[in-house]
């Protein structure tokens, strides 16, 4: 089962990622929306996490943490924000799941993607 969730897990972020990289010829309206945090955001944390971690982070694919789920955050907000960095930059497997590195868009530089960490923090 937990090869499975690696498995999905890896080949998620590796659609994504290649989402990322190409142009859509589909008109939007084909693909569901990710619907944005209720929270208010800032426009640069908000732009980052909708564009690369909502697709895990939304729905909690994966042991994704949820933004807002204070619950669940808590342990990791515990090791420290540095850990928290280097888990979503070097990426990370651990009981829960696994996050992949740059959350699988190998085009986010570090500062992005420690944006998209503070504010899902937050």
């Amino acid at each position: 089962m937990k090869k499975l969730l690696i498995i999905l897990s890896a080949t998620a972020a590796t659609l994504l990622a290649a989402c990322d990289q190409q142009e859509s010829t589909t008109p939007a309206t084909s693909a569901p929306a990710v619907e944005a945090p209720a929270q208010p955001v800032k426009t640069a944390d908000a732009s980052v996490y909708n564009k690369s971690c909502a697709l895990c982070h939304a729905a909690g694919v994966s042991g994704a943490p949820k933004p807002g789920d204070k619950e669940d955050w808590a342990p990791r907000i515990a090791q420290g924000m540095d850990v928290l960095y280097q888990h979503a930059i070097e990426g990370f497997t651990g009981d829960k799941g696994m996050m992949p590195p740059r959350g699988g868009n190998p085009a986010l530089t570090d500062d992005e993607v420690k944006t998209a960490v503070d504010y899902m923090v937050e």
